[in-house]
């Protein structure tokens, strides 16, 4: 049960009868678990093909990256004068309406992060099989989502120590991978210092549209806002978690092109998708492969871990307003909300069944970005409205910060719309539904919900 907490820094979640249980080391981890799937390990092949230049490639990662912070800034802010679990759903609800909130929370709690869970886990699948072959990856990817699923029922104390342990993991096997990289006597002669054709390409439409495909493997900046109640002093942790761990995707991402390109010809890795295995097999040799898909493996189950810890926390809190869903609200003594993890698990099992995450991930892009957009534009809207709010974090660089990111998430989703029309659509029309069911349940807070700013309703 969500409880008020005194003075006007606003609500936050708590766990029952305890202080909340995770540090700033713990969201910062989440936080890079989330942004670190395999996008960075496949992305490179395609940019290569229509940009061949080590500046500009490595700049468009970069500029991904700052475009991450600004909306990091965003929700930092949002984050410290809002303290609850939920992410979009808090945000929105309170610079809005309720209804919006619902809007996006609807998509979170049904597909918005069972499908990904389920795209990772297949991924996971597949990427073990390359090493040990004589495994299907459908009870692979089943077999590790269930385990994952088995760990966050344990309880939040169990969930931090499982995230910490497999992204300073993560991180370890990536860091020994860039070491081994630069370390590589036979380089491949690519400059990264600029050069006066750079300014060409990255002036090119390929560059605009490469840095879309960046910007979706810098996804999961965001993370930590979703378990912001369990969160210890959510008002200074929550935005130094944020920062911190993109801020270390950033150096990650923009170190492991750099790898890539200097360990393989441009050539060899223009137009492939396994950019990560065929540089690794120019770092290790044979074996090459083999460890990088090891590697990748690792990592996706600290991914997959974040996203069976946030998810459930958006239908969670949910429940908390609305009682027809009050039963997702139930936690175990140990803090885990039970049925909203089974309900993710329950989801994702069968979009695995089913073969159908890729296109519900499709559907879902554009009412993901929706959201996001909407969310930094809602901060915009409560400088203007609300300046007398306490802001015990403001964000940096504003109002330069949220418009960068909104130029480029309205960007993002013009493309989606004009590439994807019809994806879109139903995207759309999956997270307008969430407006049915919001007027089915006429919004009855449930005790100790968050109450609406004035004015919004």
């Amino acid at each position: 049960m969500a409880v008020s907490e005194a003075g006007s820094a606003g609500w936050t979640d708590r766990l029952p009868g305890s202080a909340p249980t995770v540090s700033v080391v713990v969201a910062t981890a989440l936080v890079v678990a989330d942004m670190v799937g395999v996008g960075v390990f496949t992305s490179l092949g395609f940019q290569v093909k229509a940009i061949p230049s080590g500046f500009s490639i490595l700049l468009l990662w970069a500029f991904g990256g700052v475009v991450a912070l600004c909306g990091v800034f965003s929700y930092g802010e949002l984050g410290a004068m809002f303290p609850r679990s939920s992410g979009e759903y808090n945000f929105l609800s309170r610079a809005f309406h309720p209804a919006f909130g619902f809007l996006a929370g609807w998509v979170s709690a049904t597909v918005g992060f069972a499908a990904p869970v389920a795209l990772a886990a297949m991924a996971f699948g597949e990427y073990a099989s390359a090493v040990a072959p004589f495994v299907p990856p459908l009870p692979l990817a089943l077999g590790l989502v269930w385990l994952v699923s088995l760990v966050q029922l344990c309880g939040v104390s169990h969930s931090a120590r499982f995230q910490l342990v497999s992204t300073i993991l993560k991180v370890v096997l990536i860091i020994a991978f860039l070491v081994a990289g630069f370390l590589l006597p036979a380089r491949q002669p690519v400059s990264f210092m600029p050069r006066p054709a750079d300014l060409g390409y990255v002036a090119s439409a390929p560059f605009a549209i490469s840095l879309v495909f960046v910007m979706y493997s810098f996804s999961g900046w965001n993370a930590a806002t979703y378990i912001t109640g369990e969160i210890s002093a959510p008002q200074r942790s929550l935005p130094r978690s944020l920062l911190t761990g993109t801020l270390i995707v950033l150096v990650l991402y923009v170190a492991l092109n750099a790898v890539f390109l200097i360990a393989a010809p441009i050539d060899k890795l223009a137009g492939q998708l396994q950019v990560a295995s065929i540089a690794g097999s120019y770092i290790f040799g044979e074996l090459g492969g083999r460890i990088v898909a090891a590697m990748i493996c690792v990592g996706l189950v600290s991914s997959i871990s974040a996203m069976m810890w946030i998810g459930p926390r958006v239908t969670m809190t949910m429940g908390e307003d609305v009682s027809a869903l009050a039963l997702f609200a139930q936690r175990s003594r140990r803090g885990a909300p039970v049925y909203a993890i089974l309900f993710q698990l329950a989801v994702a099992t069968v979009l695995l069944f089913t073969r159908s995450f890729e296109a519900v991930l499709d559907f879902i892009q554009f009412a993901l970005l929706f959201c996001s957009f909407f969310t930094v534009l809602g901060l915009i809207r409560l400088r203007i409205t609300r300046p007398d709010l306490p802001r015990p974090y403001r964000a940096f660089g504003y109002p330069v910060t949220p418009l960068v990111f909104l130029l480029v998430t309205a960007f993002m989703m013009y493309y989606l719309v004009t590439e994807r029309p019809v994806e879109s659509g139903l995207g759309t029309l999956i997270m307008m539904s969430g407006l049915g069911i919001y007027a089915i349940f006429r919004w009855r807070p449930a005790r100790g919900a968050a109450p609406s700013l004035p004015g919004s309703d």
